[in-house]
């Protein structure tokens, strides 16, 4: 298919300022009793994401000219207005039938006001009035203007005192010319007004009117130069200066010339010079061949190289060049043309032309079957539109080469897997083939004439050849092969042949070519068996054992294989101990492992408390109190394991006593009543010393706290006597504990 680059270079976006308005109109709707309606539409280049966007608020003058009263300056304006944007959208990309221009984005900015909501009324008057609009700036890449950067534009229409008189509306444009003008290429646009009044309509060329330029200093009311005419200037409105040898009658190169039919408003001419061009159009109104109004429009023409919508193409071979295409046929002297052109829906009809012999083959078809008389070469054509000016053509070359036979023959033993030889047995008219592609179905190849060949499964494969001779015709075959022999050699692998009871073996049956489809019987030689290709069999009774498999492909080919011995599988290792003593406390930390494991080389420990030992009996501390977990594993010769947990518990332990006699008489000998022992871990306790009457002198619940013989250790002393003394407790695992005794007090 053809393809085609097209540059825009002139699309390219300038700074802020410098690109802006590339069209724009007024008109004017006479509402009565001196009210009208008007219409501002602008045009700018919404592709432009750096440039200046159509105002919010238009600034509308409104004139009224004439006799001595020449509306010089801002300050004779009529009245002024700020108008808000009514609407915007983008224009349509207009659609050629034979071309396809690159996409111009146009937004349209509609103003529309009413002047008696602004309470403006223009009472009939011998003055014509001028509502204006004036705005900067033109895209400084418009090629047939001077210095483009630096004129606006001036939007303007004129109520004639004749129009006011006659209640006459002017007339509106029915569309905006299209965004993208094709190089070379016809143009008709029909740039006709619309007269609500049905007056008469003629059409012009005529100057583009200068407006805001690139000054952009604020205005004042005795000048009107600058960017932002607020409002629009007065007239009279001087032109945009062309640049030679463009006018506003020539405004655009190529022949024919750009031209409006001043009767039916058609335009034509045939653009030739890429670029952007501004063009001015006047209809102006007459009744009774009075002149009522004269109603301008400006707007920009981007003249670009459009790629070809209508494409000749076929279903090729092989394409030469630019719409060359070549059709080869090895053998068949009929030929099946497949027509690609594009896009269908506008093409109207197809003419295949070929020479034949002196004589004409052609067809009307969309895709025609022709006969050519045999080997050679012909030229021909393929034109779609023949005759009109969307019509494309493509050059044809057919090739009748002689005929190309691919063939081939395959031999193999049926039943004992081998490889398969291949011999080739093609025929070429061109007496020599060049190339031979095997594809042997399992993702093999080669390159060579008569290749061998060995499959690694069976099955039914389909083997292609393809071959290709001199004249690069290429042929191919496809044969199936029922590839259905038993393995040359039964080859397996047990994931282990030594092992321990019980012991669960993976048999890996490594031979080729087998698959589910053949019957495999298979006897482990303990009595067991089983039928997948790869089973897996668990071992329960020690002993050596014979592995036999027997194999039955699906078109009855046998072979078998006895394996002597393969497996061996001894007894197991036993794991066994006792800890010595069962039951021990952080006061009796000593302990023994005593080994009763049977059948173990070697014996490990772990405890969890992170120690190991590889000794058959060790002894060792508790450090805490707690359990220990302590596994024994136990390794045979052949590296068979076994294991046993066992639990040990470290049990915490609280001696706690109390002494029956103190005498408190300072001479620091037993001067203080507490209990002796071992406390740690110690929870919720409580003492209470009483006299025999049932009166409490003393309680804590500190374990370390002593009685000093005084009432609550602080107040009088205590008389000489046998006292009552209860101690509670709880171990450190909660378990509860009560003393009772008597404590006697000497001085």
């Amino acid at each position: 298919m053809r393809t085609a680059l097209v540059s825009l270079l002139f699309l390219l976006c300038f700074p802020l300022v410098a690109r802006h308005i590339i069209g724009g109109s007024m008109t004017y709707k006479n509402l009565g009793n001196g009210d009208y309606e008007i219409t501002l539409k602008m045009y700018r280049d919404c592709f432009c994401t750096a440039c200046a966007q159509l105002d919010p608020v238009a600034y509308i003058g409104i004139y009224r000219c004439g006799g001595s009263n020449n509306c010089n300056t801002q300050r004779d304006a009529f009245a002024r207005l700020d108008v808000p944007l009514t609407s915007r959208r983008n224009v349509t990309r207009p659609d050629y039938p034979c071309l396809e221009p690159p996409n111009v984005c146009v937004e349209e900015g509609i103003y529309i006001f009413r002047l008696s909501n602004y309470r403006i009324n223009l009472p009939l008057s011998s003055e014509s009035y001028h509502i204006t609009y004036q705005r900067c700036c033109r895209n400084v890449t418009i090629n047939n203007i001077v210095n483009p950067g630096s004129w606006g534009a001036t939007y303007t229409v004129e109520i004639t005192p004749e129009a006011q008189t006659l209640g006459s509306s002017s007339p509106e444009f029915n569309t905006f010319p299209p965004t993208v003008v094709c190089a070379d290429f016809n143009l008709k646009y029909d740039h006709a007004a619309t007269d609500a009044d049905g007056d008469s309509l003629v059409y012009e060329l005529c100057p583009p009117l200068a407006g805001g330029g690139n000054n952009l200093d604020e205005f004042t009311y005795t000048t009107c130069v600058g960017a932002y005419p607020r409002p629009g200037c007065p007239p009279p409105y001087s032109n945009v200066p062309f640049r030679p040898p463009y006018s506003a009658t020539v405004p655009i190169g190529g022949t024919p010339g750009l031209a409006i039919d001043p009767v039916t408003g058609l335009m034509t001419g045939k653009p030739s010079p890429i670029g952007q061009y501004v063009v001015g159009v006047c209809v102006l109104e007459f009744r009774k061949g009075v002149l009522l109004s004269k109603t301008f429009r400006d707007f920009q023409f981007n003249v670009a190289r459009c790629d070809q919508k209508i494409n000749a193409d076929i279903k090729e071979d092989r394409q030469i060049a630019d719409q060359e295409y070549e059709i080869n046929s090895c053998g068949p002297t009929v030929i099946k043309f497949l027509n690609e052109s594009s896009p269908r829906s506008s093409i109207r009809t197809t003419d295949w032309e070929f020479t034949v012999q002196g004589r004409k083959l052609s067809s009307q078809e969309w895709e025609p079957q022709l006969t050519f008389p045999g080997i050679g070469k012909y030229s021909g054509l393929l034109i779609v539109n023949k005759g009109t000016e969307c019509g494309d053509t493509a050059r044809i070359e057919v090739n009748i080469f002689p005929d190309l036979e691919a063939d081939f023959v395959y031999k193999y033993d049926t039943c004992e897997a081998n490889f398969v030889e291949f011999t080739d047995k093609s025929v070429s008219g061109s007496k020599l083939l060049s190339t031979w592609r095997w594809n042997f179905g399992d993702g093999g190849s080669s390159r060579l004439q008569n290749p061998k060949h060995t499959y690694l499964k069976p099955g039914k494969i389909p083997v292609t050849l393809t071959v290709r001779d001199t004249n690069k015709c290429v042929e191919s075959i496809t044969k199936t092969i029922n590839y259905f022999p038993v393995p040359a050699v039964i080859v397996i692998a047990p994931s282990a042949s030594d092992a321990c009871v019980p012991s669960t073996i993976t048999f890996r049956n490594l031979s080729v070519p087998i698959d589910s489809t053949y019957k495999i019987n298979w006897n482990f030689g303990d009595g067991g068996t089983a039928n997948k290709i790869s089973p897996t069999h668990t071992y329960k009774e020690p002993g050596t054992f014979n592995v036999t498999v027997d194999l039955v492909s699906p078109i009855g080919c046998k072979t078998d294989t006895s394996f002597r011995n393969l497996i061996r599988v001894r007894p197991s290792p036993k794991a066994d101990f006792d800890i010595d003593p069962e039951s021990v406390s952080i006061l009796t930390p000593n302990v023994r492992l005593v080994d009763k494991s049977e059948g173990a080389s070697r014996v490990l420990w772990k405890f969890s408390d992170g120690r190991s030992y590889a000794d058959r009996n060790p002894v060792f501390l508790v450090r805490d109190t707690g359990q220990i977990r302590i596994t024994q594993t136990v390794i045979n010769s052949v590296n068979c394991v076994d294991t046993l947990l066992k639990i040990l518990d470290v049990k915490p332990e609280i001696r706690y006593f109390l002494p029956n006699a103190f005498t408190p008489n300072g001479d620091s000998k037993n001067d203080v009543f507490k209990g002796v022992g071992i406390t740690q871990g110690i929870r919720e306790f409580k003492m209470g010393i009483w006299t025999r009457w049932g009166e409490l002198v003393f309680e804590t619940e500190d374990p370390n706290e002593a009685w000093n013989g005084r009432r609550f250790n602080a107040g009088q002393e205590a008389p000489m006597g046998v006292y009552v003394v209860l101690v509670t407790y709880r171990d450190p695992r909660g378990k509860p504990a009560e003393i009772k005794s008597f404590v006697t007090l000497v001085r």
